[in-house]
């Protein structure tokens, strides 16, 4: 079996175990960029309680956090930690948002996924994969996001090193899948499911695990 029929058969496997994931959580394109910058270093839970703080002031809108100054931005995301880090990184992309599309994540839409996925690399304080977040989730294009979960199950099955790069792991799909963005989309958030459910970073509980008949 060839590294695409493998891919694809795991994705079969976890799928009709779990079934969809209707995943990425938020509403508007803004709102899912930001929870992608919030969510670095935390769980969603705190992420979710800092979105209902700028939610409550209707602040959930490009255009309203880029005019909120940011010493308040930053206490009002203060549940998501590193607020003060944070209220800087989304400000940052604010500022590149409003330089490229004025403030409208559609006008980014139709840009190259590469380039823009340069482009946003180059905004302070985001990373592979928030860049690779904002671009799967948000700005609907084909670039697969990977994860300490993607690593550990890979690794686990004997695919991957334990040690490999981001930019490895992610080729890892890209190179071979077809640049789909609903399959991305449900492959990454399959993988988080199924991690979160089986594989635990100390022990994983294999027996029962949908992908143990991939095991080596």
């Amino acid at each position: 079996m060839d590294r695409q029929d493998l891919l694809l058969a795991y994705y079969g496997t976890m799928l009709d175990a779990l079934g969809p994931s209707k995943w990425w959580p938020g509403q508007t394109p803004i709102e899912i960029a930001l929870g992608a910058i919030l969510t670095q270093n935390t769980n969603w839970s705190n992420v979710e309680k800092a979105m209902a703080n700028l939610r409550d002031r209707d602040l959930l809108d490009a255009r309203a956090l880029a005019a909120l100054p940011e010493a308040e931005l930053a206490e009002l995301i203060r549940p998501s930690g590193s607020y003060r880090v944070k209220a800087k990184r989304v400000r940052n992309f604010l500022a590149f948002l409003d330089d490229r599309a004025d403030l409208d994540l559609e006008r980014l839409k139709a840009q190259d996924t590469a380039s823009l996925r340069e482009d946003l690399l180059g905004v302070s304080g985001i990373g592979p994969e928030t860049a690779d977040s904002i671009l799967l989730y948000a700005l609907d294009h084909p670039s697969f996001v990977v994860d300490a979960y993607t690593r550990r199950i890979l690794n686990r099955h004997m695919l991957v090193p334990e040690d490999i790069g981001y930019a490895e792991l992610r080729a890892f799909f890209m190179d071979v899948l077809p640049p789909d963005t609903r399959l991305f989309n449900e492959f990454h958030a399959l993988v988080v499911r199924t991690a979160k459910t089986w594989c635990a970073k100390k022990r994983g509980h294999c027996d029962d695990c949908p992908l143990a008949v991939f095991l080596p």
